[in-house]
């Protein structure tokens, strides 16, 4: 009986440790390397206009989230309008944001006019930001219908073009977490 006791312990540690470790979201490696100058941008804004690092930046950089879909993925939905919420408190630091999806310039629009976004969504439909920054999500091939998606997560550009922080998980459900975010800025140098 003694050991059947200690089995079933054993058992249940076991489960539980088992349940937290899947529980924690696993870091992906993405993007440029920290102080590396980051290769520039080829996406368009809601106006059909090529958006570069510099022109996005404040005067400290540039905070650069990566999202799947304004049109069909809800977590990026409540995401986006997240950040909208912390956007004046981050332009106070000095930086901007913006954030690039492979959704059409017309799907971008409508979200943005809708949830009255503070900050520019851009269109990366060819997917040669998402190629060259290295955040270009390797779980979907050629063909399948949500190839050009990145791997949720954002990338802090300081005004000279070099990454100062990044995040990024795998998967669709984690991302990076405001307040955790804006910490990270107020101690960075831009």
């Amino acid at each position: 009986m003694k050991n059947l006791s200690l089995v079933s312990l054993a058992l249940f540690i076991l489960m539980f440790v088992s349940v937290n470790i899947q529980a924690t979201p696993a870091i992906k490696n993405a993007g440029t390397q920290i102080n590396q100058k980051v290769p520039e941008i080829s996406a368009l804004d809601i106006a059909g206009n090529k958006q570069t690092i510099q022109q996005l930046s404040g005067d400290k950089g540039l905070v650069l989230v990566f999202f799947r879909s304004a049109d069909w993925c809800p977590y990026c939905k409540k995401h986006l309008v997240e950040i909208n919420e912390w956007n004046e408190k981050i332009n106070n630091l000095g930086f901007n944001i913006a954030a690039v999806s492979y959704d059409s310039i017309e799907i971008l629009d409508m979200f943005s006019k809708k949830k009255q976004l503070m900050y520019p969504l851009l269109s990366d439909q060819n997917h040669h930001t998402m190629k060259s920054l290295n955040v270009l999500n390797d779980e979907e091939e050629p063909g399948d219908k949500h190839y050009g998606i990145p791997f949720p997560g954002v990338m802090v550009i300081n005004s000279e073009g070099v990454l100062l922080y990044k995040y990024f998980y795998k998967g669709y459900k984690n991302r990076v977490k405001m307040p955790t975010l804006f910490k990270q800025l107020q101690n960075l140098e831009g």
